[in-house]
């Protein structure tokens, strides 16, 4: 035992050392990852605290405020038109319990009149425009705005609609393939493997294993941006649906394990876009940048140049 010892340590405090000097120095072994765009600021769901979410009005005064992202969420309706809308069943957002996909667009209900903000519990949002937008007109009206389209149905039809749309704009470069769920991102990919992608969370996962394990500085990367929550606003703006997310430690042992600046400036260093949301208070701004975000994703876009305004970044 003592003898294999001998060889064993040696090896591991080598393996740490090479690890650590990749992780530092990640362009030794990789080119670092060209991109379309770098978006610091991005507006969740159009910013949906300033605007009702996913509506034209909501997009326009987000890039109004300086936006440089949109992220919003797509469905299908009965007649085949791909729609914003982070719900595919509807009585969230406009009273009516119907599904997206069971009426045709000229059916669609209105939004309500004030809908709650969902990352700030307490919070409502009005505007004039309560209508359902279309994704071709987001493309049609911000040709130059990169979007972020998380795909949440396992639906062939929706996925191919899409990516007919973005080639058809030639936003190719612009546009990111986003959902948690991996047999979807597979599908997306397929379907367009031109369109930059975000992580999945089952990726995000395999991700802190190579980065807890030594291994990340030797791994290949396909994503081009990391999308995730930002801890700290779990049970104070934000109150999740799953129980799990409401333990206190719980929240701790997730901040501790998955906010890690190294691990974010090593894929900063390689080109990928690291995004945390969703910030909706100057601390929580600040927060997220501190521990290495390159970008920040907020439901109030006024709120958030404001703050890169005071605050200017190199």
């Amino acid at each position: 035992m003592s003898s294999s010892l001998f060889f064993i340590l040696p090896a591991l405090g080598g393996y740490a050392l090479v690890s650590h000097y990749l992780l530092k120095n990640p362009l030794v072994l990789h080119k670092k990852k060209r991109s379309g765009f770098y978006c610091t600021h991005i507006s969740h769901r159009g910013g949906c605290g300033e605007r009702i979410e996913g509506t034209m009005e909501a997009f326009t005064h987000a890039v109004e405020c300086g936006s440089e992202m949109l992220e919003l969420d797509c469905h299908l309706t009965l007649d085949g038109h791909v729609v914003v809308s982070h719900d595919e069943n509807l009585l969230r957002q406009t009273g009516h319990n119907v599904s997206v996909s069971s009426l045709r667009l000229q059916d669609l209900p209105l939004y309500k009149e004030s809908l709650e903000v969902t990352f700030y519990t307490g919070r409502y949002s009005t505007g004039r425009d309560r209508k359902i937008a279309l994704l071709e007109d987001v493309f049609r009206k911000f040709p130059h705005i990169p979007v972020s389209i998380e795909i949440k149905e396992n639906n062939m039809q929706l996925i191919e609609k899409v990516s007919n749309l973005v080639k058809h704009y030639k936003r190719e470069e612009i546009t990111v393939w986003a959902s948690v769920d991996s047999s979807i991102m597979k599908k997306c990919r397929k379907t367009n493997s031109s369109m930059p992608y975000s992580f999945t969370m089952g990726r995000g996962l395999i991700l802190l294993l190579l980065f807890y394990t030594g291994l990340l500085p030797f791994a290949p990367l396909g994503e081009s941006l990391l999308q995730f929550y930002l801890p700290h606003i779990f049970n104070r703006t934000y109150v999740p649906e799953k129980r799990w997310l409401r333990n206190r430690l719980t929240v701790c042992l997730l901040e501790m394990i998955a906010m890690r600046k190294s691990l974010f400036e090593h894929l900063a260093a390689r080109g990928l876009q690291v995004h945390l949301f969703v910030c909706n208070k100057d601390e929580d701004i600040k927060l997220a940048f501190d521990v290495g975000a390159t970008g920040v994703m907020s439901d109030y876009p006024s709120l958030l140049m404001s703050y890169l305004s005071r605050n200017r970044r190199d």
